[in-house]
């Protein structure tokens, strides 16, 4: 795959991180019983991904893993954390889902 170009790259950076998840996993659900502590524009999503079960906090662009402590900002970093992917991969991954 060539270089991904800026203009891609923000566009990835500022995409909705429901919509990366929508795309990537096997199964995602819409917790409707989760009130945000914080933002009120948070979500929760129980999903899975590879084979692997995720508990997920999404706002706009960005994530936290309940269950792993960890989290980004972007579809890059989703993708490469939910599927274990480096960058490169990453970007194919999202290329290759029309993202």
């Amino acid at each position: 795959m060539k270089a991904v170009d800026n203009f891609t790259l923000e566009r990835w950076r500022s995409l909705d991180a429901a919509r990366v998840l929508a795309a990537l996993a096997a199964h995602a659900k819409l917790d409707a019983a989760y009130v945000p502590a914080t933002s009120a524009l948070s979500t929760r999503w129980h999903a899975t991904v590879g084979g692997q079960d995720f508990e997920l906090l999404l706002t706009g662009p960005k994530f936290w893993d309940t269950r792993n402590a960890k989290g980004g900002g972007g579809a890059v970093d989703l993708v490469m954390h939910l599927e274990r992917l480096s960058f490169k991969q990453a970007s194919a991954r999202l290329v290759g889902l029309g993202l």
